[in-house]
């Protein structure tokens, strides 16, 4: 009786020993499929400022509308008739640097002038444009003016009657009116070639 008492006791033993390592394994198992706590998706998630998609409510708004145009002002506000016959409106040069050439087609000094405006007027058309405004002559003499010094792609305003030179006070031939960005009129008066070289690069690089 001793024995067989010795070896239950063993048998208990040995089965809570495999009852424990049972346990044991399979907690073990469980350890193993990553699961934290807080569910399967915190386990897996990465922290939201790596690699997180954004929600549409982080998306920055997207601007509306193009650029605002340029305000004109009064000092650009008028319109007239080129000796080509097309219509010029100066509202379309707002915002830029603008150079009023007025002169008269039988102005020596005009004449002068008219191959420093031939010569840089392409260079600055789209940032400082030249238009000439002629005045104090008959429009054939006008024309035959423009084609004498290249100067048909410049535009050049039909002032027969005179009202732009009224408007803008030019008393005698040939008279520069400079009007920068903003509308200002900086220079009116008399200028030589290499002085209105020179005014039209500065505004240019203003």
């Amino acid at each position: 009786m001793r024995i067989s008492r010795a070896w239950t006791g063993a048998g208990q033993l040995r089965r809570a020993a495999t009852a424990g390592a049972l346990v044991v394994a399979l907690f073990g198992v469980a350890a193993c499929t990553g699961t934290a706590p807080g569910g399967p998706a915190a386990a897996g998630s990465a922290p939201a400022s790596i690699g997180a998609s954004p929600t549409p409510g982080d998306a920055p708004p997207t601007p509306t509308g193009g650029p605002r145009a340029a305000q004109v002002p009064d000092v650009l506000r008028f319109t007239g008739t080129t000796l080509g016959g097309a219509a010029f409106d100066a509202a379309q040069l707002a915002g830029k640097p603008v150079v009023l050439w007025f002169w008269a087609p039988w102005c020596a000094t005009c004449a002068s002038q008219a191959w420093t405006v031939a010569e840089i007027e392409p260079r600055y058309r789209d940032t400082v444009p030249i238009v000439g405004v002629a005045g104090l002559g008959e429009r054939k003499a006008m024309k035959e003016f423009v084609t004498e010094f290249d100067l048909g792609a410049t535009p050049q305003i039909e002032d027969t009657k005179g009202a732009l030179w009224k408007r803008f006070k030019v008393t005698e031939q040939s008279i520069f009116v400079i009007i920068d960005r903003n509308g200002a009129v900086v220079h009116h008066g008399f200028l030589d070639g290499e002085a209105l070289t020179a005014k039209v690069a500065a505004l240019a690089g203003a």
